[in-house]
């Protein structure tokens, strides 16, 4: 509400906004989310841009987090319960040196946004002014680390789709802000000293992560080979595949028209939005942990196995449990505001209608992975249709992050045992 009042004001807009697209905006960017009603680059003035970016780092980290940063370099304490959302957020298991993560999670974030503007601002200096140059490297850093997709381009980075730095330089920017603190700190410490051993949070997000980017870059240049990557050069087709892989899992950048995509491409990107990035990132979706826990449950279940286990450990009930409860709720409320939008949108039947039909549901579950990603439909949406696009960004972004931590505090509750009766499944 403070962004969209900020937003809404005459200095942060060239040619003012209405207070829904100010709110939706505003959503957007706490949400990191990146779906636009308005033109970043021309509808917003500098001041508004700055306000951009503010929501979306303080989104991106988490408000909690800079709360519970500067309470502790003012030398003040925070309360218990603070300690667990924060914890909660950004580690798979509590550990006592709380202020030393947080720290991490400061400095890591500065040093890889850092890095980002520098190599930005190399290329963008070739075509701009130094000053233009840097303001452009610094808003696209930070919108990329944060997986917010938010871009000074009309086009996001479809004239630099063949471009090997700038493609190098967001995407890694997308893979590290999207693979989640804990497995930086685990990552680090590895390398410098190789008998530290990985958790197996970290070992499954980075081979699921892994994994997702490839097959999805291999299945969209199979889908699009013979169309939209037709007369591209080797090198553009394999950044083009990569990029269009990579970004749906939360980003929402893109070096092609979203619009022009075949069916079959659309149903690949809707998959990989609903993913999203992995726990204790700023990405969204049900993340990467979870869609593998689904995997190795259905796995075990075929083997013949009652328990889930992965790398010579076994996985907790409870937690596959939890992850069940967040995918359904998650498929739920995409079906339920699907539902909503269409309609407010008063959609009847027909051709027109039928591909309005495609673009809610990818505009919707684009809201909920906090992506950004769009086929061209945000700025036509009604008022009723951005609040409800809104709203599923805020449920996105906050969502299943508030279902897991409320699931885990209510197993330690008792509970009555009925006796069990058996139904037929399947």
């Amino acid at each position: 509400m403070a962004g969209a009042v900020l937003l809404w004001l005459p200095f942060a807009s060239t040619k003012g906004l209405r207070f829904v697209d100010a709110l939706f905006m505003s959503a957007s960017a706490v949400c990191v989310t990146g779906l636009a009603t308005v033109d970043v680059g021309t509808d917003l003035s500098t001041a508004g841009q700055v306000i951009l970016i503010g929501l979306f780092q303080f989104g991106g980290l988490g408000i909690i987090t800079f709360s519970a940063f500067l309470f502790g370099m003012m030398g003040r304490g925070i309360s218990f319960k603070g300690r667990e959302i924060v914890q909660s957020t950004f580690l798979h298991t509590p550990r006592r040196d709380f202020f030393f993560i947080l720290k991490s999670v400061i400095l890591s974030t500065l040093i890889i946004e850092s890095a980002g503007v520098l190599l930005l601002f190399i290329r963008f200096a070739q075509e701009l002014p130094a000053s233009k140059a840097l303001y452009y490297a610094v808003f696209h850093a930070i919108s990329a680390f944060n997986n917010c997709g938010f871009s000074l381009f009309p086009d996001s980075f479809t004239r630099y789709q063949g471009d090997l730095l700038m493609n190098f330089t967001i995407l890694t920017l997308i893979i590290l802000g999207g693979i989640g603190f804990v497995v930086h700190h685990e990552v680090f410490a590895r390398l410098k000293d190789h008998k530290a051993r990985l958790s197996l949070h970290s070992r499954i997000v980075l081979i699921t992560t892994a994994c997702l980017i490839v097959s999805g870059a291999a299945l969209f240049w199979l889908f699009e080979e013979q169309t939209l990557l037709r007369g591209m050069s080797p090198l553009t087709q394999v950044l083009v595949s990569l990029f269009q892989s990579i970004t749906p899992r939360t980003a929402g950048f893109n070096t092609v028209d979203i619009g022009q995509l075949t069916n079959a491409t659309i149903l690949l990107m809707l998959v990989l939005m609903f993913i999203g990035g992995s726990p204790g990132s700023t990405a969204g979706g049900i993340k990467t942990t979870s869609f593998a826990l689904l995997l190795l449950m259905m796995w075990n279940r075929w083997r013949g196995s009652e328990e889930v286990t992965v790398s010579n450990r076994t996985v907790p009930k409870e937690l596959i449990g939890r992850t069940l409860s967040i995918t359904f709720a998650s498929m739920l409320s995409v079906f339920f505001v699907v539902a909503v939008v269409m309609v407010a949108g008063h959609v009847e039947s027909g051709p027109e209608e039928r591909r309005l039909f495609v673009e809610y549901i990818f505009e919707t579950v684009s809201a909920f992975g906090t992506v950004g990603l769009s086929m061209g439909v945000t700025a036509k949406l009604t008022d009723i249709q951005k609040l409800l696009i809104a709203f599923m960004m805020f449920a996105g972004r906050v969502g299943p992050l508030t279902l897991a931590f409320s699931l885990s505090f209510r197993e330690g509750k008792k509970r009555v045992v009925y006796a069990e009766e058996t139904v037929m499944v399947g």
